[in-house]
């Protein structure tokens, strides 16, 4: 392990030093550019756009001079936009419902996909040429290396690929075992057809990845006009809360009694929730493969079908009293554990389609919306991926589709019975079953717009708030016609009983994050607090951005990781942008190279943060013929640095004097470094890491200063809101604003002379360390610290 240099460090008075904690200065940082030459009022210059499109020329798709694209087909098409950006087209001399058009060979340049692994869900995938892309690709990200023997750089440039929808075809990559790169582009229906595509993929170029997805999810908002962006968006109010869902605790037995004990032993533990959500299992649903006395038939539970929009007889009282100790209806239980348990969200669980199997045909509360039952066919992208036993089983068994015609009634009618049972919102599953079913529908884009359109105009005209999850809907058809919808799970499922996928679901939503928190704010999905993994799940709700919500079984709680996440009115400290992974971890494989550490970075309104974890040596990603390494180090050693945090010059401001201080959760411990400079980090296998990075800038030209927050909560910058320096008198002092009980910390190159809260003085400890700590007393909502001087 690499031991601190001490004269490569910035000053700080001595601390005992972890032996994980070590730093060194990094050479191969990216170079940060101050424009003006004083520190004290640093501002950070970012370069977006380099001015220089793709253009094609002698069969080469070349960027700034440098090829991208080599061998490229007569019959592929570029058409210029912006200064840095092109679309990427083919056409053909006939007429098809799908065609997979080669589009020229990719080689020796490192790559990130995002790809769907599953007809739902996808996940990363690194590579160096075309062989690497897999088919379903949604985004391809190339790094660009300037390399030269005279003047070596580290500095590099990106070339983002996006296939979108182009017309009535949704477009994906692919790559072959000749490193070529293809274009895949398909209707959904034998009878829409065309011979070309002139707009399929979006190309373009900068040297931020992060400015890069940006603005080209900006353009394309513009360009397409189907969708829109995150930051357009009305955030739904439970990401600030602490909720829980019933999935896990109960799957399709969840019912009043249990739902009840569940919301009383977070309550009672100090972490109340203050949004749920009812998950499947408590609608009236009808499964005609499913009998009593017969042995289960694992699947079978995806053939129900939704047979009216009303609760099942668990949820309500029926006239012969067979469930004596059910509610009078639905109604009455929201209300009941509303008032009883302080909630301030009740969301429901239902499908696109109403229930996995659709709506039950002829039934007498279906019959209006004339459902028809149809069979699933999934594309030859899906089929070439990872089979889904859900999709196997609506293959096998049909679902009763909703006449498209009557889809806008289904879902008002749905919804405002909701609202008048006291429901506040919906999770809405199953999204992608639209493109298995598309054929004399009008085909999978056109399909999906109508529902996702009338799906959207029934939240807004029945709920406040923009109150929808959507779930199980990461293709393209569902990414690029979301206009609305502002939360969207960003991963497969949380599989309590499977330790191979602990790992894989965080490292998948981080990369995923990339491409979904351009549009929406992704979820992270449910997690148990009491688990082996608990802790890894936990820290990455916290530098996630995300709405953080478990799925514990009634009693079956670790309060002391919840404590970390919630505070006790049960908010929670919510990072403001979605958690993506560090630059240097773009295109590294963190999950199965056996080398790397995950670091998820994230801003609040004063600090960055950072969460390093070890995915190594636990599972191995879906669709590949690598495997886990199983003689994996047991610990993992990554440098990690200010500059991991993108968009730091948000939080620094002016007077800024270039170094930060970070402080560990795991160790409690502070460092002080430059923005260039870095430290070492060692973890085990599904260990982590929370730092938080705070500035230091100078108060009053004396004092030099950096908040770092609630320091027992895991995102302890979170519960900053405000700092400045104007004082109510004519003692020098230094304001903090923020929320939540606690210990509250910060970096003070000067020891106070006092320090207040809420106008009340109180006692503070000035540790060898600069770290300044200040008790919040229980119960306190909302503080303003003075510190005086």
């Amino acid at each position: 392990m690499v031991q601190a240099i001490a004269a490569l460090c910035s000053p700080l008075s001595p601390l005992p030093l972890n032996a994980r904690f070590s730093s060194f200065t990094c050479s191969h940082r990216r170079s940060w550019r101050p424009i003006g030459a004083s520190r004290s009022s640093t501002t950070w210059k970012h370069s977006m756009f380099i001015g220089t499109r793709p253009t094609l020329k002698d069969g080469a798709l070349s960027v700034d001079g440098k090829d991208v694209l080599t061998d490229v087909p007569e019959n592929v098409v570029v058409t210029p936009r912006t200064n840095s950006s092109v679309f990427v087209g083919a056409t053909s001399n006939v007429e098809g419902s799908r065609h997979v058009f080669t589009l020229g060979v990719i080689e020796g340049i490192r790559l990130l996909c995002l790809f769907r692994f599953k007809i739902w869900w996808m996940i990363p995938r690194v590579g160096v040429s075309g062989s690497d892309i897999p088919v379903e690709t949604q985004m391809l990200l190339l790094e660009l290396r300037e390399e030269s023997i005279l003047e070596p750089s580290d500095e590099s440039r990106y070339i983002l690929f996006l296939p979108v929808l182009d017309g009535k075809f949704r477009s994906s990559l692919q790559g072959n075992s000749a490193d070529e790169l293809e274009l895949c582009i398909e209707s959904g229906d034998p009878a829409i057809v065309t011979s070309q595509s002139r707009k399929a993929v979006f190309v373009n170029y900068g040297e931020n990845p992060f400015d890069l997805m940006k603005e080209s999810m900006k353009f394309l908002e513009k360009e397409i006009g189907t969708f829109a962006i995150r930051e357009r968006k009305q955030m739904p109010a439970i990401l600030d809360w602490f909720g829980w869902c019933t999935w896990d605790a109960f799957y399709q037995e969840v019912n009043p009694k249990g739902i009840r004990q569940g919301l009383k032993s977070l309550s009672d533990g100090g972490t109340p929730a203050k949004f749920i959500i009812i998950d499947d299992g408590w609608q009236d649903t009808s499964n005609q493969f499913q009998k009593e006395g017969e042995p289960f038939v694992d699947g079978s539970q995806f053939g129900g079908r939704l047979a009216s929009i009303k609760e099942n007889q668990k949820f309500r009282r029926t006239e012969d009293g067979s469930l004596s100790d059910a509610p009078t209806d639905l109604k009455e239980f929201v209300a009941d554990i509303r008032g009883t348990f302080g909630l301030k969200y009740v969301y429901v669980w239902h499908a696109l389609m109403g229930y996995w199997g659709g709506l039950l045909p002829g039934a007498e509360g279906t019959k209006k919306y004339n459902p028809v039952l149809k069979y699933p066919v999934q594309s030859p992208g899906n089929l070439a991926n990872m089979r889904d036993l859900s999709m196997d089983a609506m293959e096998n068994y049909g679902v009763g589709i909703i006449d498209p015609a009557t889809i806008s009634q289904f879902y008002d009618d749905l919804h405002s019975y909701l609202v008048s049972q006291g429901v506040d919102g919906v999770k809405v599953d199953v999204q992608n079953i639209l493109e298995t079913i598309s054929t004399d529908l009008g085909g999978r884009v056109s399909l999906t717009r109508q529902f996702e359109e009338a799906l959207e105009k029934s939240i807004a005209a029945n709920f406040h708030d923009n109150s929808i999850i959507c779930c199980m809907g990461q293709s393209t058809d569902c990414i690029y016609n979301c206009q609305q919808s502002a939360i969207t799970r960003a991963s497969d499922d949380y599989y309590p009983q499977n330790p191979a996928t602990q790992t894989l679901h965080i490292a998948a939503v981080a990369y995923n994050s990339i491409f979904l928190g351009e549009v929406v704010a992704p979820d992270w999905d449910m997690f148990y607090s009491l688990h082996d993994a608990a802790e890894f799940h936990a820290v990455a709700r916290a530098v996630g951005g995300c709405p953080v919500y478990v799925s514990d079984k009634p009693g079956n709680h670790d309060f002391k990781i919840l404590k970390k996440l919630v505070l006790p009115d049960g908010s929670v400290l919510r990072a403001k942008y979605p958690g993506r992974p560090s630059r240097d971890c773009l295109f590294i494989d963190p999950v199965m190279d056996g080398k790397s550490l995950l670091k998820i970075w994230n801003l609040n309104n004063r600090t960055g943060v950072l969460g390093i974890f070890n995915c190594q040596g636990a599972g191995s990603w879906p669709c590949t013929d690598k495997k886990v390494i199983e003689d994996a180090a047991s610990e993992i050693t990554a440098s990690v640095s200010p500059s991991d945090v993108e968009y730091l010059e948000e939080v620094s401001g002016d007077s800024w004097t270039g170094d930060c201080v970070i402080f560990s959760s795991k160790t409690g411990s502070v460092r002080r470094l430059s923005v260039e400079e870095s430290m070492n980090v060692t973890l085990k296998v599904l260990e982590c890491e929370v730092l938080t990075i705070s500035p230091i800038k100078v108060h009053n030209q004396k004092v030099q200063f950096a908040p770092i927050g609630l320091i027992d909560m895991y995102n302890s910058g979170g519960a900053i809101q405000a700092v400045d320096n104007r004082s109510k008198s004519s003692v020098s002092g230094i304001h903090i604003k923020g929320r939540g009980p606690g210990t509250f910390g910060t970096y003070s190159s000067t020891r106070p002379k006092s320090c207040t809260v809420n106008s009340e003085e109180r006692e503070f400890e000035y540790g060898e360390d600069k770290l300044l700590k200040i008790g919040i007393p229980a119960r306190t909502s909302s503080w303003d610290i003075l510190i005086s001087y």
